[in-house]
Formats: C-alpha cells, sequence, structure tokens
C-alpha cells in the first residue's frame, strides 16, 4: 500500500529575496505511507526534488519514531521563530 498525503509544488514567491544570487535550491516536496518494504512495516515517505530535476531527489523512508522526531524538531523550529504552537 501507498497513499499520496500531502505535496508541495515550488512557488518562487516563497523564497526569500535575492534567493537566486545566493544560489539557493528551489525545491518541491511530498508526504506519503508506504508498507510494500520487507517487514511491511508502514513508514512515511518524505520526497525533496530540485524543480527541473524530476526523479533524482532524496526520498527518506522514515519509521514512526522518526517521523515523530523530524515532527518535534519541526515544531521546535517554528516555536523558536516566534510561531505559536499549532499554527
Amino acid at each position: 500500500m501507498r497513499r499520496s498525503i500531502d505535496d508541495h509544488p515550488f512557488d518562487p514567491s516563497e523564497m526569500p529575496p535575492g534567493w537566486e544570487d545566493d544560489e539557493l535550491m528551489p525545491v518541491s516536496w511530498g508526504v506519503a505511507i508506504g508498507d510494500d518494504y520487507e517487514d511491511a512495516n508502514p513508514r512515511v515517505i518524505l520526497t525533496m526534488e530540485e524543480v527541473g530535476r524530476p526523479g533524482t531527489g532524496l526520498v527518506a523512508h522514515l519509521s514512526p519514531v522518526l517521523a515523530r522526531r523530524l515532527r518535534v524538531a519541526l515544531r521546535d523550529a517554528l516555536h523558536e521563530v516566534g510561531e505559536p504552537p499549532g499554527a
């Protein structure tokens, strides 16, 4: 089983001013779930792909423990930049 959860195509308006001069890489991302592995354990699949280079991105197959760790890291980073929890 594999099911897409969410994806976000690159939008130039979301990049900081001067991003091209800083050589930042525009990326799109996608999140899915899958259990089509030898051990049949479900995993969260995070794909990050450079715009214009389909099929060459990085794909992380995260166990529930690692997906939660990433979720906490994102929550903490949002807190550091002044965003309220759950927003």
